[in-house]
């Protein structure tokens, strides 16, 4: 009996230190939280006007960009936002799941929409390559078979716009060269510290309904009505875009500013992936820490019976003992 209750005493030992770790993580987890939902929520004003100015655009007859014209899918970009470290709940996973599921019915996500009723169509077989922000969905390409043409893993864990820009950069790049007919992000959208949601949305080319459907789906119905007042107060002194003349000319206007539109698009994915993973994170550590809470009672309750167990059985014998005595 003395060696069940020692080994239950080091288990309870080896619980609590274990407790002690989950907690601490949980703890910088939340700090991280706050200050990755600040910088996600701080951006979201600019997304929101990166997707009037391409509305406004659009309306303007004709500009010769390059990253706005649609062709017929051959050849699909993906690039899948993801962690780099485990122990963060469901994140991975939810993620991943999504991206599987879309590339299994790789010809609906390759369809181009171009409104309600009319779209062009894929090519029979669609080639699909993979760029990986995470290590996470890098082990996912190379587990399925995907070409992985680069992965980026040293995003800190409050990215700033220089670490996603050459991400950003290669995808209009590789746009350009036509390399690639559509380019597409798999992100995980932060509604809240309970709620986050797997998200899949085109980059290339422009489409103001991806856009629409990106900002409208950024966070939850709070940060979505203030960010909806900050844009109805800018639109008040607003300027029609047709009345304007560009110099040095629209198209090299545009030139310069597309890719900047793609860039803060990615930005905005990558701080809203970045904010659901230490949500995750901070959740899987609360429950991993009120388990262990669970646990210990539990194991104080078997050390305290077994201890009664063993004073009861030397009591037994020492009455026997005095008893054959007699």
């Amino acid at each position: 009996m003395a060696v069940n209750t020692k080994a239950i005493k080091n288990r309870i030992r080896s619980v609590k230190n274990t407790k002690k770790i989950t907690k601490a993580m949980e703890m910088m987890s939340a700090v991280k939280m706050r200050k990755a939902i600040n910088n996600a929520i701080n951006t979201r004003l600019y997304a929101r006007l990166a997707q009037e100015l391409i509305e406004h655009v659009s309306k303007i007859e004709e500009p010769n960009v390059d990253l706005l014209e649609v062709r017929p899918v051959k050849n699909m970009l993906v690039i899948l936002v993801s962690s780099n470290k485990g122990l963060c709940g469901s994140f991975n996973s939810n993620i991943l799941r999504k991206a599987k599921m879309i590339l299994d019915d790789v010809k609906n996500v390759a369809r181009h929409r171009i409104s309600n009723t009319n779209e062009i169509l894929p090519a029979d077989k669609i080639n699909v390559d993979m760029i990986g922000i995470g290590k996470k969905g890098a082990n996912f390409a190379k587990k399925y078979g995907y070409n992985l043409l680069a992965i980026y893993e040293k995003l800190t864990d409050r990215p700033d716009m220089d670490e996603v820009v050459p991400v950003a950069r290669q995808a209009v790049t590789l746009f350009k060269e036509k390399k690639y007919d559509k380019v597409i992000v798999v992100y995980t959208d932060f509604k809240s510290s309970m709620k986050q949601e797997a998200k899949v949305r085109q980059l290339l080319p422009f489409s103001s309904t991806d856009l629409e459907k990106m900002i409208s789906s950024l966070g939850d119905e709070k940060n979505q009505k203030k960010v909806s007042e900050e844009i109805d107060d800018l639109k008040k002194d607003k300027v029609d875009m047709v009345n304007c003349i560009f110099e040095p000319s629209l198209d090299v206007v545009i030139e310069n500013v597309f890719p900047r539109l793609v860039e803060i698009q990615l930005y905005q994915a990558v701080l809203e992936s970045v904010a659901s993973e230490h949500s995750s994170r901070m959740m899987a550590m609360k429950n991993a820490s009120e388990s262990a809470d669970e646990m210990i009672k539990e194991l104080n309750l078997s050390f305290n019976k077994a201890r009664q167990a063993g004073i009861t059985q030397e009591i037994s014998e020492i009455s026997g003992g005095a008893a054959a005595l007699e």
